[in-house]
């Protein structure tokens, strides 16, 4: 019996002697805002909330919205309030409460009060091209019709490594939306895309289900050019894929504002790091998630700290 359902026995008990009525047990209800419907994000969102629904047996609820990417999602701090749960990488957080980038001239006071829960499957940085034979280092790219995506972190990432790589004037740019890259290869279209998501990524997954693809690998030297972390993912993590997948990744965070309450701060940060383990049984992405990642993800809200100090976690204060 958990704890929480050993108080609500002891309260029915004690109001049963009292002649009184238990009123049903109170629950919070939270709105979890991260990604356009299909993607792998917005499924982790879907898993995200049962998860904590199950963790807290029922007394903590989250509608998952969808979202256009983490520009908006930041953005949307100033409307919103205490109930509001929302993902970005931290880096993005810090250009808001500056003023910089996709938020310069867009400065609000409310973009101060953003704080962090925990951390969710990072972007991983996927170079994908047709064919299932052949090298897998990035200058396969050469000559090849590459598509992008608009208005992504992988667009605006991927087209940021082409020319770090020197491969920008080498490659042309296909002009169409990223949820058609596995038609698109498939067809002829275009000979490669960039996708920036969790792994397994399931448009990738279905790309090579449906025509032969290979991942490409960038190099140490590489790695180091782009200023992003190193991310292995393991061989097999995807239909034909024989050995491991050199690229680099992006942290992610579920962030709030200083409007959420603290126990509720507390609960949804327990609740997620006990059920961790278990979904990571279902979804492969929740694996690469690790509490050494706290120390990392930026401000902690107050009830998330105080779940860390009882748990022992550095959060590199």
């Amino acid at each position: 019996m958990t704890r929480r359902t050993l108080i609500a026995a002891a309260a029915m008990a004690l109001m049963s002697c009292a002649g009184l009525t238990l009123p049903a047990m109170a629950q919070t209800q939270l709105t979890y805002k991260s990604a356009k419907t299909g993607t792998s994000y917005y499924q982790m969102g879907v898993e995200l909330a049962e998860a904590v629904k199950t963790a807290s047996e029922g007394a903590l609820v989250m509608t998952v919205e969808e979202s256009q990417g983490s520009v908006q999602n930041v953005m949307e701090t100033r409307a919103r309030g205490g109930d509001y749960i929302f993902t970005s990488p931290p880096a993005l957080i810090a250009s808001a409460q500056e003023g910089a980038g996709p938020f310069e001239g867009k400065a609000d006071p409310k973009f101060a009060e953003i704080r962090a829960l925990f951390p969710i499957p990072s972007l991983t940085m996927h170079f994908v091209v047709t064919g299932s034979e052949g090298p897998t280092d990035m200058s396969v790219l050469e000559g090849t019709r590459i598509l992008l995506g608009k208005g992504t972190f992988s667009a605006t990432e991927g087209e940021r490594y082409l020319d770090l790589f020197g491969l920008k004037d080498n490659v042309t740019i296909a002009d169409a939306e990223l949820s058609n890259a596995g038609d698109a290869l498939k067809n002829g279209q275009i000979d490669a895309f960039v996708s920036a998501s969790s792994w397994p990524a399931p448009n990738i997954i279905e790309a090579a289900a449906s025509t032969g693809i290979r991942i490409l690998s960038l190099s140490d030297a590489q790695i180091e050019e782009t200023g992003q972390a190193r991310v292995e993912i393991p061989a097999g993590t995807y239909p034909g894929q024989e050995g491991p997948i050199t690229t680099t990744g992006l942290p992610v965070v579920a962030y709030t504002t200083t409007a959420m309450d603290e126990q509720t701060a507390y609960d949804l940060t327990k609740d997620f790091w006990q059920t961790r383990e278990k979904l990571a049984e279902t979804a492969a992405w929740w694996a690469g998630v690790s509490p050494e990642q706290v120390a990392n993800i930026g401000e902690l809200h107050p009830g998330a700290a105080r779940y860390y100090e009882e748990a022992g976690i550095d959060t590199g204060e």
